[in-house]
């Protein structure tokens, strides 16, 4: 085999492995394709890359010898140990100023970790989110690279040529330092969480409270696929719901026990690292939870009582104020996700763009919507925006939509629906709105327990013991921020 004639090599040849090297192969570039089990090398070159420049190698030397300088090497194996295993393989075959990407779902410490580690030894290291599934990866996924700056130029050209494209302009951009990439990633998918829980609850409220079929349902989908709620997760629902097989409509017969990998759960474990509410993800997360109590479910669906579930009023007039509910609790989820990623950028010294991030979530991945393009109008007209609530283009979009909200929220209530994201949403814009919330109550009760201290409203800076009982001590607690 002739030495130093790939672009980049590509460990893991599980379905987004070989899409994204056919991708990459497509665009002109010469891959190196190499999996530990290197039967399915010798299987991906005689069957999908037959009749391509791709090539394959058999061993990590190998590998690196196809290489030219500086070597790109990236991976998309399970995150975790395996990355871990195979940067430890890698390190003593690569010279300084080479490249390892990790394409997979890694935790953003991992990425952080890694790519100080690697700095040390001369290796520039990339934790890159990769979003849009097997379709995107093949066609133009999603990216999110961030890691050590000093590679972006050497992978720059191919990541932006193999990425999506919204309206021309490339759905991958620098990120940031460290973690940031794989940070940004998470955040994507915990919005992801949220957009179709939102959805499942509008499906719900169609299903059990006003009785619709599958066909009219997917009607009003293809219906709101037309609207502000134009997105791929309102497409791919509408489709889902009209596909039959030769026993009737799939959807009906699968199971309503839900899984998930991990990142939407990251993403509320972050939110409440960071301080920052980020509600509508974490009820997503606990209604899949709830889902996977099926047993327990039908067990207490014998015992328990409830209301009668079937909505007795206007029904296409409820539609279109579960429309609007809808776009709000949309609009609420992407304003947390937001909070998230910039009291992170602040913790950690991220320079991130907000505008950018909003552009790469444009094309190829799973939260593609129209709407993304009013979030990047929003930080583009204000690169300090401190709350997507607050730009004139969502202020006056809640003011239409919240009243909606309002009726969706307590129809569902009174008809017992469970709708914990849409009403999470809506109590997190009452909370937001509220200039004075009670924890005034909340702070004289953790200082009256446990001398906790308290700030009065014209002193702040200022904190305060009371002895509230009279026989209590001057001593107080030290202080912390929630």
């Amino acid at each position: 085999m002739s030495t130093q004639v790939a672009d980049i090599a590509l460990i893991g040849l599980a379905v987004m492995g070989q899409n994204l090297i056919l991708n990459m192969n497509d665009h002109g570039f010469v891959v190196c394709a190499y999996n530990r089990t290197v039967d399915k090398v010798k299987s991906f070159l005689e069957n999908e890359a037959k009749g391509t420049k791709i090539i394959g190698a058999y061993s990590l030397k190998e590998m690196i010898n196809t290489l030219k300088s500086p070597r790109r090497v990236m991976l998309l194996v399970k995150a975790g140990s395996a990355v871990d295993a195979f940067i430890e393989q890698l390190v003593p075959l690569l010279s300084s100023g080479d490249i390892i990407i990790d394409g997979g779902n890694s935790e953003y410490q991992d990425t952080e970790r890694r790519t100080k580690d690697l700095e040390q030894k001369g290796i520039l290291f990339v934790g890159s989110g990769v979003s849009g599934g097997e379709d995107g990866a093949r066609y133009g996924p999603s990216l999110m690279p961030g890691g050590n700056p000093k590679a972006w130029p050497h992978i720059k050209p191919i990541f932006q040529a193999i990425c999506a494209k919204a309206n021309g302009e490339p759905c991958c951009d620098w990120v940031g330092e460290t973690g940031a990439g794989h940070f940004v990633k998470m955040v994507h998918n915990g919005i992801e969480y949220g957009d179709m829980q939102i959805i499942c609850e509008a499906y719900h409220l169609m299903r059990s409270g006003l009785q619709l079929t599958q066909e009219e349902m997917s009607t009003v989908f293809d219906e709101w696929n037309r609207s502000e709620l134009d997105s791929f997760l309102i497409e791919i629902t509408r489709d889902i719901l009209k596909y039959k097989d030769e026993k009737g409509y799939l959807l009906e017969r699968i199971r309503d026990t839900a899984g998930q990998k991990g990142t939407g759960k990251w993403t509320a474990i972050a939110a409440l690292d960071y301080g920052v509410p980020v509600t509508l993800i974490g009820e997503s997360v606990f209604s899949r939870c709830l889902s996977a109590l099926k047993n327990e479910r039908v067990e207490a669906s014998a015992v328990l009582s409830g209301p009668d579930p079937v909505y007795k009023g206007d029904k296409k007039q409820f539609l279109e104020h579960l429309r609007k509910a809808l776009y709000a609790a949309k609009i609420i989820s992407y304003a947390q996700g937001f909070m998230l990623l910039r009291e992170a950028a602040k913790v950690h010294n991220w320079n991130l763009n907000y505008g950018g991030i909003a552009l790469m979530w444009r094309g190829g991945c799973i939260i593609r919507s129209v709407f993304l393009g009013n979030i990047k109008s929003a930080y583009d007209k204000n690169p300090k925006l401190s709350n997507l609530l607050l730009d004139d283009f969502f202020a006056k979009a809640m003011d239409k939509c919240h009243q909606s909200a309002r009726t969706v929220v307590s129809t569902a209530v009174t008809i017992g629906i469970p709708t914990p994201a849409l009403s999470t949403a809506l109590a997190f814009y009452d909370g937001f709105r509220t200039s004075r919330l009670p924890a005034n109550l909340l702070q004289a009760q953790r200082d009256y327990f446990g001398a906790h201290t308290y700030e009065l409203l014209d002193q702040e800076g200022k904190f305060i013991h009371t002895n509230w009982t009279g026989h209590g001590g001057k001593v107080s607690a030290s202080t912390y921020d929630a």
